[in-house]
């Protein structure tokens, strides 16, 4: 029987392991291929993060580019380096992405810098070497394989509670296991997250995965390591995961289709995203 979210609350252990055996029993790969491959896929997230701190290069739509870079070299007022640097990563990785450069899709390319944002940004933070990530890595992508069981992990087909929902419970809970956090906790951080997007409209202007997506990412990679503080103090979802995400489900059927994607509706209805969609789509380049 496959895994669900409540399921793995109950189970001992670390979580990702029994990710892990079901993913061998269900592809008849062995776990050291699986590994090897989540291996491959974080130096790409590396790559990715780094290159998109370093550049800024204007992306595909000129909405985007600078984003990262700026937050990275700017003063950090607050002296929390933590909070600065998984926002600067997650907003690197999209800003990558708006430029057409080579990222991970987790789970999809509109969201695919919450995870490295919240995960690489924690453990560089605390000095862990980056074989600790891959575990927490297969957790994510167990999360969103569960998610996926219930709704298309798309903003077309569920809004972007689909999307950056489902990435910030996949990064809530890996960053919950990379800092020891029970299944239980790893569960129920991933509730945490997903259910405080509830309701949230894909509305990219123009279009684009650019505007709001690249600072939406940067956004929901502290929201969910906010959701792994919280899980792994003990606090815990009062409506059981499983039902968190069967919710999110329900109301991205009840999404209209101007706030799923479209460009039809919210930001991308405004009359500066209504500009900026023209001028984009004329190609003039730096919006």
């Amino acid at each position: 029987m496959s895994l669900t979210l409540n399921g793995l609350a109950e189970l001992s252990g670390r979580a990702s392991e029994h990710i892990l055996r079901e993913e061998v029993e269900e592809t008849g790969l062995p776990p050291e291929a699986i590994l090897a491959k989540l291996r491959e896929r974080l130096g790409i997230m590396r790559d990715a993060v780094r290159r998109g701190l370093a550049s800024d290069a204007p992306s595909v739509a000129g909405m985007v580019g600078w984003n990262a870079k700026t937050l990275w070299e700017a003063p950090d007022p607050l002296q929390d380096p933590l909070l600065k640097r998984v926002q600067a990563y997650a907003m690197a990785v999209n800003e990558e992405n708006a430029r057409m450069g080579r990222i991970v899709a987790a789970p999809t390319a509109g969201s695919a810098g919450t995870l490295p944002g919240a995960l690489l940004g924690v453990a560089d933070h605390l000095g862990l070497p980056d074989e600790d990530l891959l575990m927490p890595l297969v957790l994510a992508a167990g999360v969103a394989k569960i998610i996926s069981r219930q709704i298309y992990i798309a903003g077309a087909s569920g809004g972007c509670q689909a999307e950056i929902g489902s990435s910030a419970a996949m990064a809530a809970a890996a960053v919950t296991e990379l800092l020891g956090g029970s299944p239980e906790a790893c569960a129920h951080a991933a509730a945490l997250a997903l259910q405080n997007t509830l309701g949230l409209v894909c509305d990219p202007v123009g279009g684009f995965v650019e505007v709001p997506c690249v600072m939406r990412n940067g956004f929901y990679a502290v929201h969910a390591v906010s959701a792994a503080s919280m899980a792994l103090a003990g606090i815990r979802s009062v409506i059981p995961p499983d039902e968190v995400i069967l919710a999110m489900a329900g109301i991205g059927r009840l999404l209209p289709l101007e706030l799923k994607e479209t460009g039809l509706g919210g930001l991308a209805d405004t009359p500066t995203g209504r500009k900026l969609a023209e001028k984009a789509l004329k190609g003039e380049g730096d919006a």
